[in-house]
């Protein structure tokens, strides 16, 4: 998928991270490059000793929904709908929310472990699984909304339902490239009129114990991977009468051998890279490729952890942060997620 897109104004910004709850600042924070880790963490039960990335308790007020809308929701979709809520805010989009579009790069199933745990042990029959077994006692151990937070793309909906979002919509599965999608369909989406108004980004965590363990048996971890959550928001708008914080220029997903071509494209353009790539090695390798531009080249993942769908829209929430700040006129990101999609998204400031 290549090609420039055309250019649509981000109106408002939302991020929540391990840095906290905020946009502003972020890319302050990823510029100075303090990694943001503890071994204190949702992961600490399962997983003692691994550093991670968490997101600080959030305070009553800042968090989304009540208890029993929360106990609906997987982490990624709670982190999901606070973001929503907030991009909403600082967009002022309070009125007609039933034409927004809402298109998300979204992780796998998170849900609760006490309620995995009953409908596995009671799906065991002679020490194995037994589908029969699960087909019944299974699924009779574990409440029936529990679904909700199983199915992935309810971390779309979540927060979809809570703040009235009800325009053109997609939920695109994510490990990095899925994300630049979901941006990439918003943009078309209001470029071709269906809607006007579109939200865009990524909400995952990777301090899910299963989602842990699946990263460690595919070589991730013993490869400097630190698992880390969040999520990220653009608010994209093609009406006049909202107000841009910064431009969208280009948004791809370049084949394996193109990021020579897509540097390219932004070469005496760019003052500023942003990378969010899955471990050190490939940060290092993104950042051989972008210091050709001549620019300074900071990565998110080092500063946040690696958040899987949420990555690319964390770098792209701090690049909107160092354009709004007059830090840079022009930032590129290039995301390189655990799936070896590689995305590219320009972003350029409103000043003259």
């Amino acid at each position: 998928m290549t090609g420039r897109t055309s250019r649509v104004a981000i109106v408002g910004a939302a991020a929540v991270s391990t840095f906290g709850l905020g946009w502003r600042g972020l890319g302050g924070a990823v510029v100075a490059g303090k990694p943001l880790r503890s071994t204190l963490h949702a992961l600490a039960a399962t997983h003692p000793g691994v550093e991670a990335a968490e997101v600080p308790t959030l305070a009553p007020t800042q968090d989304a929904g009540d208890g029993r809308q929360r106990k609906l929701m997987s982490r990624g979709a709670r982190l999901a709908a606070v973001v929503m809520r907030e991009a909403l805010r600082e967009a002022r989009w309070s009125q007609g929310r039933e034409d927004i579009g809402a298109f998300l790069g979204v992780g796998a199933s998170g849900g609760a472990m006490d309620e995995l745990t009953a409908m596995l042990q009671a799906s065991i029959e002679g020490g194995t699984l037994s589908l029969e077994r699960f087909g019944g006692e299974g699924l009779a151990a574990c409440n029936p909304l529990f679904a909700f937070q199983l199915m992935n793309n309810f971390t779309l909906c979540h927060g979809s339902i809570l703040e009235g979002v009800g325009g053109p919509n997609g939920a695109f599965f994510s490990r990095g490239g899925g994300t630049v999608r979901a941006l990439r369909e918003a943009v078309a989406t209001v470029a071709t009129g269906e809607c006007e108004r579109a939200l865009a980004g990524g909400a995952d965590s990777a301090l899910h114990p299963v989602t842990w363990a699946e990263l460690g048996r595919e070589g991730f971890a013993t490869r400097g991977l630190v698992p880390g959550e969040g999520a990220g928001l653009l608010a994209i708008s093609s009406r006049p009468e909202d107000t841009a914080l910064a431009w969208l220029e280009r948004c791809e997903v370049l084949p394996e051998d193109g990021l020579s071509r897509g540097l390219a494209g932004s070469h005496g353009r760019v003052d500023a890279v942003l990378t969010a790539a899955w471990g050190p090695g490939r940060a290092g390798e993104l950042g051989d490729e972008a210091a050709r531009l001549g620019v300074p080249v900071s990565d998110t993942v080092r500063v946040l952890g690696e958040t899987l769908a949420a990555s690319p829209a964390l770098a792209w929430a701090a690049a909107v942060d160092l354009l709004a700040e007059g830090r840079a006129r022009r930032v590129l990101v290039l995301s390189l997620g655990v799936d070896g999609e590689l995305g590219l998204v320009e972003l350029a400031g409103v000043a003259p």
